[in-house]
């Protein structure tokens, strides 16, 4: 990707919603902060949906064999 490249996607990232630009903006960020050999702080909001995973794994409710299949097959797919 040339400068010019660059310049033309940021410019086109304009035209995006809102979100879509919070989210490239978020990991511009992390690509940035890797670089430079940071390390990762997770926002409040993964906090919350790592806790709620947690607490779904504690109460027992976890995927069967089955749904990680059918749920594999389904990534491979797109």
């Amino acid at each position: 990707m040339t400068v010019t490249d660059l310049k033309n996607l940021l410019e086109r990232v304009q035209t995006w919603p809102e979100e879509a630009q919070d989210e490239l903006v978020a990991i511009a960020n992390q690509i940035e902060n890797e670089l430079q050999g940071q390390d990762y702080v997770a926002t409040q909001e993964e906090l919350r949906i790592i806790d709620a995973a947690m607490a779904s794994i504690d109460a027992g409710e976890t995927a069967t064999d089955g749904e990680i299949k059918t749920a594999f097959a389904k990534f491979r797919q797109t």
